[in-house]
């Protein structure tokens, strides 16, 4: 089954030039860091200027592949560390241009206790509704992680 919305299906969507155009400055407004290719965000417009017509034809055909992710170990209290996996910088930009398009249909549908990894929520508003439930005398948390 193929997803229809308005005039454009999904993949048009997420490959529309001003989709890619946003979640490249998104991308590039971060700043973070490099993935295993160690093409930085700085190099990153000058890679997509040669290499943006290859790059859509595979999306656009299905057989675009992700690179692998560089793994950092981010250390935490105590001696332990936290594994962090970094894609490349294009594969963030191919991530971002999704998530753009997808969080426009699906985010209505989340509950609104729900605050991991949502525009304008996280850890912050999480704790506000956690302290709000407290005060009014709630017993119990329940913390999913899927």
């Amino acid at each position: 089954m193929e997803v229809q919305l308005g005039q454009l299906d999904l993949l048009e969507q997420i490959l529309s030039p001003s989709n890619l155009n946003l979640a490249y400055k998104r991308v590039k407004s971060n700043k973070g860091s490099y993935g295993i290719d160690k093409l930085s965000t700085e190099k990153m417009l000058e890679w997509l200027l040669v290499h943006k017509e290859s790059l859509l034809y595979s999306l656009e055909k299905g057989n675009y592949k992700p690179q692998g992710i560089r793994r950092v170990e981010i250390p935490k209290e105590g001696g332990k560390v936290r594994l962090l996996g970094i894609p490349t910088v294009i594969d963030r930009v191919i991530q971002q241009s999704i998530s753009q398009v997808l969080s426009n249909i699906y985010e209505h549908e989340f509950h609104p206790s729900s605050h991991g990894f949502r525009p304008q929520r996280g850890c912050h508003t999480a704790l506000k509704e956690a302290k709000r439930h407290l005060n009014d005398k709630y017993h119990y948390v329940v913390d999913l992680d899927l």
